[in-house]
């Protein structure tokens, strides 16, 4: 393959966009230094958040250990797609799948470790100053964020310089392990989070009438350890995933101008890059620039500020990067007119991002008429808040899709009606960049949400009253920006499984190891997907009923665990002498051990079904019947995760509207229909939909690691065989994922020798 050669441009571009990242990385360690400079406030605040961190720490631990294994096997798995590739090729792909998934698990971790250290001292700040509280709560989120946007730049960037016109071949494993870990992040800290929030709720505020973070309650430090393995880290690695995956994809597509146009092609690789490096240094200053003045002002509006103003210098950037490097003609002779197109994909991605934003800010924000709606219809019973709550989630579902459309037809519009096929997918991968560049901004807004809620926490159990009303109003806007951060996750997502299907496709056009389809390929009809063709339309059936599987699976595995964490909470009022007259401290290591252990349990079922299932259609139904069923993924899975979460964000927020004095306030019958409502959520908004996003990505990535052997070999007897194994693996662990736990066991027997 003729490739092409860096000047000396590229390479000072290359070590400036090295640069931008480090700087990041600087930026971030500034500012945990300085989160953690501030005062962690009394001693029973401490003990407080001292559990928090010892429940939080030993669940990712285990998590890590638990899903070594399955790392290990896919480094074997991995290492066959690279069959017949150069050496170096193969174990590039390795390394670098190595290194996306510790890229993916460490911005997790760290976001998680400060989350829990930083929720105390804002809880300490809000005692005296709404405006210090929210400085160290959005500063804690911003130091994940801005590790989230560095670490993928310089691993990107690295691997582009080592490896130049072969890079795609490697970042395909880097994307890919940061999207496995994403998964499995997401989905046992959502299992986990939902499972201790759905207990706490059910057994605290309807059966035994006391507060929601009332110390007696022994699922309340489950519930905040959940919060930040849920929305911390399993949110910093699932945008890291995308963050990364859009960059792959688009560079892939670029490279589709290699043969005939190397100068445009590199232009092309090099635009994405310049670009995300461009987002680190505008979400410094819109990190930087969230602050309020002597208390005065809002909340919301700060962090809006935050988030418009990086968006608006991003396009700057966007602006002159296009202009004055894309469209110099000395640098690129073979397209500088063409800089206007890539200006205006990206820009689109912006406005896709403040889109999404504003649409879910309207369905979940008590301010609007959908949660206004959904309050209403609290007092008459549980069945219309339900009803009410899956409507308004059904609509809303509707138009973050139509938002979604417009910004992709803005690719077709902007590169023309004799673009190929590859050049219009190149530039919906650009929105995807541009949706994503203020990725430092996006991750502080939603880690600041747990942040928030665990310092109202720390507040209610440690009796810290003088804060109660600076913690109230942060949590109140948490939900909002924990809301708005998730619709922008699946929209984000969305965008980066489209462009991982156009690559898809690039692959199908030049199958063998290594090789790059040209521009013009996809024109060929032998590469087309028709619905006419029943493998496509199968594909396409069996693809769209993976989102709803997978769905049950994760939504089952909160209510399985749920019910005997609300049984082990019972059991404990019950049983421990003077717990609700506040004489005697629940027993909340065994709540957390059973959160725990139910969560890591529930791994394997959906990492196996999104692992192998792409595999097995492939094998059966060849390309044709995987690109059906890439696309069924795609569609489906975008309505139903928003749907998912615009629907239990709503809830949520309706129960808060009532638990501020609507419809009676706290202990009313509007308020037990409330809290229904917002536990049937809980697992939709914060489990199964946000797990919809990295499960989308994998299967894509799993598709097109392993188009090479699909399309040489499908319909095989080898082939074929392993398909009937890999459709037992799946059999096995989904009933594996059904069977009861050691810890749930346990808990059960004590009920029954109770009854007895």
């Amino acid at each position: 393959m003729s490739g092409f050669q860096l000047q000396s441009t590229e390479w000072v571009m290359l070590y400036i966009i090295l640069a931008c990242g480090v700087l990041g990385v600087i930026f971030a360690l500034v500012w945990r230094r300085q989160v953690l400079a501030m005062d962690q406030g009394t001693e029973d605040m401490k003990r407080i958040a001292g559990q928090i961190q010892e429940g939080a720490f030993a669940y990712l631990n285990r998590q890590f250990r638990t899903i070594t294994w399955m790392v290990a096997i896919l480094i074997v798995i991995l290492f066959l797609t690279t069959l017949g590739q150069k050496w170096d090729i193969s174990l590039g792909r390795i390394l670098a799948f190595v290194l996306g998934a510790f890229f993916s698990g460490f911005t997790g971790y760290v976001g998680m470790t400060l989350a829990v250290r930083g929720n105390v001292r804002c809880t300490q700040a809000a005692r005296t100053s709404l405006s210090q509280a929210l400085f160290v709560a959005f500063r804690s989120g911003a130091v994940t964020g801005m590790f989230t946007v560095s670490l993928g730049l310089i691993g990107a960037a690295v691997i582009f310089m080592i490896y130049r016109e072969h890079a795609t071949e490697v970042l395909l494993g880097f994307g890919f392990g940061g999207s496995l870990l994403a998964l499995f992040m997401r989905v046992g800290g959502g299992i986990y989070t939902k499972a201790a929030d759905v207990g706490a709720d059910l057994v605290g505020k309807v059966e035994a009438g006391i507060p929601e973070d009332d110390p007696r309650n022994a699922a309340v430090i489950a519930d905040n350890v959940g919060d930040n393995v849920g929305d911390c880290a399993g949110m910093a690695a699932d945008i890291f995933e995308s963050y990364e995956v859009t960059l792959v994809a688009s560079m892939i597509l670029a490279l589709a101008h290699v043969k005939e146009q190397p100068l445009l092609a590199l232009a092309w690789i090099m635009f994405p890059l310049l670009v995300r490096a461009v987002g680190v240094i505008t979400s410094i200053f819109g990190i930087w620039i969230v602050k309020l003045k002597n208390d005065e002002g809002s909340v919301i509006g700060a962090i809006t500020k935050g988030f418009v103003w990086a968006a608006v210098f991003s396009a700057v950037g966007f602006f002159l990067i296009s202009k004055f490097y894309v469209g110099n003609q000395t640098l690129n002779p073979d397209g500088y007119r063409q800089w206007p197109m890539l200006f205006w994909a990206t820009f689109s991605g912006l406005l896709l991002a403040i889109a999404i934003y504003k649409l879910t800010e309207y369905y979940t924000n008590g301010s609007f008429a959908p949660v206004k709606s959904i309050a209403r219809s609290t007092q008459t019973g549980s069945a219309t808040t339900i009803l009410t709550g899956l409507a308004e989630g059904l609509e809303g579902s509707v138009w973050a899709l139509l938002a979604i459309c417009a910004s992709m037809y803005t690719a077709i519009i902007v590169f023309g009606q004799g673009a190929t096929a590859i050049d219009i997918l190149y530039g919906v991968s650009l929105t995807g960049l541009g949706m994503l560049t203020t990725t430092g901004v996006i991750i502080s807004m939603d880690t600041y949400g747990p942040i928030a809620d665990n310092a109202q926490g720390i507040c209610e159990m440690a009796k810290v009253e003088e804060a109660g009303e600076n913690v109230a109003h942060l949590d109140s806007v948490g939900n909002t920006t924990k809301a708005a951060t998730k619709g922008i996750a699946i929209a984000s997502a969305v965008i980066a499984a489209v462009a991982l299907f156009g690559s898809f496709l690039s692959k199908v056009a030049a199958p063998g190891a290594g090789e790059t389809v040209d521009a013009a390929a996809l024109k060929n009809p032998d590469v087309w997907l028709v619905l006419n063709d029943p493998k496509v339309f199968i594909g396409l059936l069996v693809g769209g009923a993976m989102p709803f599987l997978f769905s049950s699976m994760t939504i089952r595995a909160v209510s399985r665990a749920a019910y005997y964490i609300i049984n082990e909470v019972r059991r404990q009022f019950r049983e421990i002498p003077g717990l609700m007259e506040g004489k005697a401290m629940p027993e909340s290591a065994k709540v957390v051990d059973i959160c725990t252990t139910s969560a890591l349990r529930e791994l394997i079922g959906p990492g196996v079904l999104a692992i192998l299932s792409p595999l097995v259609v492939g094998a059966w139904l060849g390309w044709p019947g995987l690109g059906g069923f890439l696309a069924g993924i795609i569609v489906v899975g975008q309505l139903l995760a928003v749907f998912m979460c615009d629907a239990g964000g709503a809830w949520d927020n309706a129960k808060k509207t009532i638990e501020d004095g609507l419809y009676g306030g706290k202990g009313s019958d509007s308020h037990h229909a409330a809290v229904v409502g917002d536990t049937v959520g809980d697992p939709l908004k914060d489990t199964s939909g946000p797990a919809l996003n990295p499960l989308l990505k994998v299967m894509n990535l799993v598709a097109l690691l392993a188009t090479p052997l699909i399309v040489k070999h499908a319909g095989g007897v080898g082939l074929s065989i392993a398909a009937v194994i890999m459709v037992a693996v799946i059999a096995i662990a989904l009933i594996i994922s059904k069977r009861e736990t050691e810890a749930v066991r346990e808990v059960q027997s004590r009920l029954e020798v109770a009854e007895k």
